[in-house]
């Protein structure tokens, strides 16, 4: 999703090239695939229409627009197992809201008792979600069954991205106002980790296997790759435009903010929102292999089979 462009952008991996580009007219931070991959919902992140979401449909392109009816901001997004249902983050009044989108009514609310709710995962195997709030530097542990706050974990200050490992043992929060990750053990609720990254960290995602963690520093430029088992940063995967000026005139100076795995383990897709392309990684040998050109300023990343 390109935000200043304000579009969607369709590739085909096998055939290497763009397939169709589809206008939403929002600027859009944040993107999910439902669970049963038949559409793709959109945030609209900053805007002063916060208040809608819009869903593609992934076999027509069709684009339909929800419009919340409230005086709130939805960024963070993550899809339940029932394919109309996605759980959003409203950073005004600090809820995750259950929407089904098919009836386009919020089903629910629930507060996460903190301030500048930002991101949200959920637990792999139990009703759990875990929502990052950047004024107050914790993470809200919510029960979706009991419909509550069950834990607040002080994290430090500037929550950002969070991820949870595949087999939901841990979770790891970046902190851009103190350039580190927190590890978190999600039985104790208790800090085991800090990490230290590049400037301004912002996403980090798991490999499919969850041996290793990416960790995008939108400031330095680069992509840190750390060991899960041992928590040590195993690769510096440095992006064209920062080495020499050069580089910067030809690549332009490097900004990932965004991480999405293939669902096949081998490759990793990082937005370049200042370079407008997607830089692919192998994660075998955690080199970039290719780039793919894309809209102005590119941000949030979904895969479709």
């Amino acid at each position: 999703m390109s935000k200043v462009s304000k579009d969607v952008q369709v590739f085909d991996l096998s055939a290497g090239k763009e397939i169709e580009e589809i206008p939403i007219d929002i600027l859009s931070h944040e993107a999910v695939t439902t669970s049963d991959e038949k559409r793709v919902v959109l945030t609209n992140y900053g805007a002063s229409d916060g208040n809608v979401i819009k869903v593609i449909d992934t076999k027509t392109s069709t684009v339909k627009e929800i419009d919340l009816k409230r005086n709130i901001k939805v960024n963070g997004i993550v899809a339940f197992r029932e394919p109309n249902k996605v759980g959003v983050i409203d950073f005004v009044s600090n809820n995750i809201l259950i929407i089904n989108i098919d009836t386009e009514h919020i089903e629910n609310q629930l507060p996460t008792k903190q301030k500048k709710s930002h991101l949200i995962v959920l637990h792999p195997t139990k009703a759990i979600a875990y929502v990052t709030n950047i004024d107050s530097g914790s993470v809200s542990v919510i029960d979706l069954k009991l419909n509550k706050v069950i834990a607040i974990i002080p994290c430090g200050l500037g929550r950002k991205g969070i991820d949870i490992t595949p087999d939901g043992s841990e979770l790891w929060v970046t902190n851009n106002k103190e350039n580190n990750i927190t590890v978190i053990n999600t039985s104790t609720y208790k800090v085991t980790n800090t990490l230290i990254t590049g400037k301004d960290p912002l996403k980090l995602k798991f490999s499919i296997d969850g041996k290793y963690c990416l960790a995008v520093n939108a400031i330095d430029g680069n992509i840190y790759v750390y060991n899960q088992e041992s928590k040590k940063r195993v690769k510096n995967i440095i992006l064209h435009g920062k080495t020499t000026l050069l580089e910067k005139i030809l690549y332009h100076t490097p900004r990932p903010v965004n991480i999405l795995m293939h669902p096949n383990g081998l490759y990793a897709f990082v937005a370049n929102s200042n370079a407008n392309k997607i830089e692919v990684i192998d994660m075998k040998t955690f080199e970039i292999v290719s780039t793919i050109g894309t809209g102005r300023v590119p941000d949030a990343i979904v895969f479709v089979e």
